[in-house]
């Protein structure tokens, strides 16, 4: 309650107030009517609706989210402490809302961090060393969510492998595209797909000070996105219901009423 009492972003879900009738205050949160980032990539069947200009505004917009958090509002940097694609919630017209802050802090520029909770697959490999939360950490999850995003694949695979050094191995090598989602990989975008590609790689570097901030990746997204919104307007194909929060779409195959929902 009290990070998201300070925070005004229209990409962070909203705190619309708290119940105090049970054993545990109950937050109420803004209605989000199209689930999580992770139904979209994971589970929905609809490529249509999971382009690369959809995923890049998505990503986008998360990664300014995630940069306003870090700007000392008010003399105070908030680390979120467990970015993952089913704390992404998707609004009409798929903005992108940042939720879950059960794991955040607020810290001043120069506090260190106690041990947080995280998510296995998400989580910083220096922060699990040293047990100390950075806005540094918050960018290695990131960079995982830009992972599922390319590829398509879950942080962790069945034999709980990781995908994050399973694509680092990959971009070593010189073989990063054998992992891309094959809906998104076309000849006419393969330079996009690299940058990208080499975007997540340097969110995912070892050393929590070789990576980017929040607010670079979010620069170098808003870049990405001004380039296939000049090829293709996403805008043109989705129409928000405010009164049901479905969508309908034009020219696009139909959405699940599944996902909609």
């Amino acid at each position: 309650m009290l990070i998201l009492s300070r925070v005004n972003h229209e990409n962070i879900v909203k705190l619309v107030g708290c119940c105090l009738q049970f054993d545990v205050p109950i937050l109420v949160y803004e209605f989000v009517p199209n689930k999580t980032l992770y139904n979209l990539i994971h589970i929905q069947i609809d490529p249509s609706i999971r382009t690369l200009e959809i995923r890049l505004k998505v990503a986008a917009e998360s990664a300014e989210a995630l940069a306003y958090l870090h700007s000392s509002l008010d003399h105070l940097i908030i680390l979120h402490g467990d970015v993952k694609s089913t704390n992404i919630l998707l609004s009409n017209n798929f903005i992108a809302k940042v939720s879950d802050f059960g794991c955040s802090k607020i810290r001043t520029a120069d506090e260190k961090y106690d041990m947080v909770k995280g998510t296995m697959g998400y989580l910083d490999p220096e922060y699990l060393r040293n047990f100390q939360l950075t806005d540094k950490s918050d960018v290695y999850n990131f960079g995982v969510v830009l992972l599922e995003l390319l590829t398509r694949r879950t942080p962790l695979s069945v034999d709980k492998v990781s995908l994050a050094s399973i694509f680092q191995e990959a971009m070593r090598e010189g073989h990063f595209l054998e992992l891309i989602d094959t809906e998104i990989l076309h000849e006419d975008n393969m330079g996009l797909i690299s940058d990208l590609a080499t975007l997540a790689s340097r969110c995912l570097i070892m050393t929590s000070e070789s990576r980017p901030t929040m607010s670079t990746v979010a620069e170098e997204l808003r870049r990405s996105l001004a380039l296939t919104s000049s090829a293709a307007n996403t805008s043109e194909h989705f129409t928000g219901e405010p009164s049901t929060g479905y969508y309908s779409l034009k020219g696009v195959a139909p959405m699940s009423i599944e996902f909609a929902r």
